[in-house]
């Protein structure tokens, strides 16, 4: 179980590090680079249309290779969606821009966002599939939290690399070439990834099933279309929180508040860090009390939590930013701890790598795409501290509460230990 979820941690982790290196390439230079004749507002708004582009794709690549992972097994999803993702990663890195070859740059940009969405909507499913079936039941939320780690790891390796090409190169060298450097980057670690994944055996779950869907997608639509909407509605929060501090708030800060790339980037990174360190203890839990009280309680303290924390990010103050984004991240993760177990216990194993990385996938959607976007437009209205945000994801959470209120627990029931009999 060990090597196994290593393995899964180590993928998750390089295929995020390829979606997260975009999000941050948006927020800071891909807008001039690429939207020259826009306003800095406008053309940061049209990066991230672009960097929305690839949570539209993840649904698509959860159908494709969900159908792959449901009809010929988990293990050959891991090895196609990493060489997808890493590609299409490599190649936004060479990628001329506006000012070389006019607007066949952001159309091109625009491909490539949507072939990493397509790799990543498939990876989440396959590792997390194949982790989960392989654990047992007792402790399936803690073993399966191994690859919820991997976004975090990515997370932090994408925009460590940023912040270290950010203090040691000119604002001219990074806008020329040095914000290519992370994507070309992405080819070794995919590399690295194949040959970690090249040795895992497949699910046993899969392995035991009779008679597989013949058209997967057909079936969840058929009899889990219910589940799949409300897995979506109930996963969107996270996807909102996480990327309102992630992506959303490094653009506002240094281009509205004036704060220096490298500070903000340190603020979230340490934020990150607690998160990702913290995910297997919000995993034991769940297997203590249950996946479904876990996400309530996860809701509700984002719900409350939102307000505060564009209160703080617009103080512009390292610690009190940090804070912010630290409380949501705590929010976040108690929720998303136990996803990776709740998620594949809700569906049957025939349609469960479809049905399972849909919801996944379309909840990025609700809460991934649309969130930078909205939070740009609605910060740009108003004073110093953009309510209208909080009350955007304030919303979310609420929205996300009610789906989780109307989805089963799943926790398999506690294993009961006899006690020793006495002669």
């Amino acid at each position: 179980m060990l090597r196994l979820a290593a393995a899964s941690l180590a993928g998750t982790a390089i295929e995020f590090y390829d979606f997260f290196v975009y999000g941050t390439a948006a927020a800071l230079v891909l807008g001039p680079l690429f939207f020259p004749a826009f306003s800095p507002a406008a053309g940061t708004l049209a990066a991230f249309v672009t960097f929305g582009v690839g949570f539209v794709a993840r649904p698509l690549g959860s159908v494709l290779f969900g159908h792959i992972g449901d009809r010929r097994g988990r293990r050959p999803v891991l090895v196609g969606s990493l060489l997808l993702t890493g590609a299409a990663t490599v190649a936004v890195g060479c990628v001329p821009t506006y000012e070389s070859i006019g607007v066949a740059a952001p159309a091109l940009l625009l491909v490539l966002r949507f072939l990493q969405g397509l790799g990543l909507g498939g990876e989440w499913g396959g590792a997390v599939l194949l982790t989960a079936e392989h654990a047992p039941a007792e402790r399936r939320a803690l073993w399966s939290s191994f690859p919820q780690v991997g976004p975090a790891l990515g997370f932090l390796l994408a925009n460590g690399v940023v912040l270290v090409l950010s203090a040691t190169l000119s604002e001219a060298q990074f806008a020329q070439w040095g914000w290519r450097v992370p994507f070309w980057a992405a080819g070794v670690l995919a590399a690295v990834g194949l040959w970690l994944r090249s040795s895992l055996a497949e699910s046993p779950s899969f392995l035991e099933i009779d008679d597989h869907a013949r058209v997967p997608l057909a079936e969840v639509v058929r009899h889990h279309w219910r589940l799949v909407l409300l897995t979506a509605g109930a996963l969107s929060v996270g996807y909102a929180i996480f990327y309102a501090v992630t992506t959303w708030s490094l653009a506002y800060a240094t281009e509205r508040l004036g704060v220096s790339r490298i500070v903000m980037l340190t603020c979230i990174m340490a934020a990150v860090v607690v998160k990702g360190a913290l995910t297997p203890l919000a995993a034991l839990l769940g297997d203590r009390y249950g996946r479904r009280p876990m996400c309530l309680v996860g809701c509700t303290a984002a719900a409350a939590w939102m307000f505060p924390t564009v209160y703080l990010l617009a103080t512009g103050e390292p610690l009190l930013m940090f804070a912010g984004f630290l409380g949501a991240l705590l929010a976040f993760v108690t929720m998303f701890g136990v996803i990776a177990a709740y998620l594949p216990e809700l569906y049957e194993p025939r349609v469960r790598c479809t049905g399972a990385a849909v919801g996944y996938n379309l909840g990025g959607v609700l809460g991934g795409a649309l969130t930078p976007i909205a939070a740009t437009a609605l910060a740009g209205h108003g004073g110093r501290v953009p309510w209208g945000v909080g009350a955007y994801l304030t919303g979310m959470a609420l929205l996300s509460l009610g789906c989780f209120a109307l989805l089963p627990e799943t926790r398999p029931a506690a294993v009961v230990v006899a006690e020793p009999v006495m002669d």
